[in-house]
């Protein structure tokens, strides 16, 4: 159970963490100094870098999360692991869409050096990021104020 926890959490981290600091730090400052082509160029490069991390995560914290809750009886758990449950595939589905759609719409614009195109597409990543930022968040909010609860 310990070792989930670590894994989970370190996972949690690496996703949340990341999506904050893209969003509220390397977007803003990229926006600001750089022009499209260069910009659109760093993101692809940054995501390409980012994803595979991302896509690890994802798949530690649905192990680890789907073991824990069989430790706590599974859906017997308590109401806070399952609403995390919830938020977390919630979480999962929407970055699957940014990578399987928008993402893969960026890469082939800077391929092609549609810079129009790759600007819609990173615009789309960034609200679709936003929101689930906003998500991992709340879920910490949640997991934390439910257990203070019990």
């Amino acid at each position: 159970m310990t070792l989930s926890l670590f894994l989970h959490v370190l996972s949690v981290v690496v996703w949340v963490g990341g999506m904050f600091f893209a969003y509220m730090a390397l977007r803003p400052v990229a926006a600001s100094v750089l022009e499209p082509p260069q910009r659109l160029t760093l993101w692809a490069g940054v995501f390409d870098k980012f994803f595979p991390w991302v896509w690890l995560s994802v798949a530690l914290i649905l192990a680890t999360g789907l073991h824990m809750l069989t430790v706590f009886g599974g859906m017997a758990a308590p109401l806070y692991a399952l609403a995390m449950l919830g938020l977390g595939v919630a979480m999962m589905a929407i970055f699957a869409h940014v990578f399987f759609s928008p993402y893969k719409k960026l890469k082939r614009a800077v391929g092609e050096q549609d810079w129009k195109a790759g600007g819609a597409a990173l615009g789309q990543i960034r609200k679709l990021i936003g929101i689930n930022l906003s998500l991992g968040l709340l879920t910490i909010a949640v997991v934390f104020v439910g257990r203070a609860l019990l």
